[in-house]
């Protein structure tokens, strides 16, 4: 599956992800053509899915950020779908993710400020399809984000 070289080349990409091709050949230790040859297995594989810009959105004017934990009326069959569906209509939702338990979905929004937040809240989010309890969290400070992965 995957061998030492893989993994090297993996951590050199999490750690320096603009790189060109030759300098992560030069960081992994192999020559260019080897380094290329791995990077296509991988994303043949689908470990490397692409690149992405990450575009700091405090930079943009946005100053608020907010944890929405949905639960939803389970006596819909569609109601997930529904919801998603409009829920991803929302430019200010950047994260939508679905859990088992009490709280079925939670969203990530930002907002500019207080007063866009409940702009968004009362025009947008309260008109979601399928809501039987809400509850929002707003976030004071981000401790840690970090999506590399231990190899």
């Amino acid at each position: 599956m995957f061998d030492d070289t893989d993994r090297r080349i993996l951590r050199q990409l999490q750690a320096h992800p603009g790189v060109s091709t030759a300098q992560l050949a030069e960081r992994a230790g192999l020559n260019s053509a080897t380094c290329w040859r791995r990077l296509e297995r991988l994303r043949e594989r689908g470990v490397l899915r692409g690149a992405r810009a990450v575009i700091d959105w405090r930079a943009l004017g946005y100053s608020v950020e907010v944890s929405l934990r949905v639960t939803l009326d389970k006596t819909v069959p569609r109601a997930f779908d529904d919801f998603a569906a409009q829920a991803r209509q929302i430019p200010e939702v950047l994260e939508i993710q679905t859990f088992l338990g009490q709280v079925d979905v939670r969203l990530g929004l930002i907002a500019r400020d207080l007063a866009h937040y409940q702009e968004l809240y009362r025009d947008r989010i309260l008109t979601l399809p399928h809501i039987s309890d809400l509850e929002a969290l707003m976030h004071v400070a981000r401790i840690k984000t970090d999506e590399t992965v231990p190899l």
